[in-house]
């Protein structure tokens, strides 16, 4: 019995493939368009990765905001209902004396 040989990643082109590809680029691209496809390839690869890092970062940094900030909220949010209160009272007293 012979072992088969079984492909690192199924479904990728192996050999063969890779040198059609290549071969259809050169057609369609030219041989002197082809680096400066790929620099360009490469450089939104890594802006594309800088940005998704900055998420992250902004992500993580709002995620320690808000569990730092329901902290705090729970005692003043007596004191800002009091305020608001004061301050409705206040607008229609002035409403009030205008009629």
């Amino acid at each position: 019995m012979q072992n088969a040989i079984v492909p690192l990643f199924p479904g990728l082109p192996g050999g063969p493939e890779l040198l059609i590809v290549l071969f259809v680029l050169v057609l369609l691209f030219g041989a002197n368009k082809i680096p400066k496809l790929a620099r360009s390839t490469g450089q939104a690869m890594g802006e594309f990765k800088r940005g998704r890092e900055e998420i992250e970062e902004e992500l993580k940094e709002g995620a320690e905001e808000s569990s730092s900030n329901a902290e705090t909220t729970d005692t003043s949010t007596t004191d800002t209902s009091t305020a608001d209160t004061s301050t409705t009272d206040t607008s229609t007293a002035e409403t009030e004396k205008t009629s």
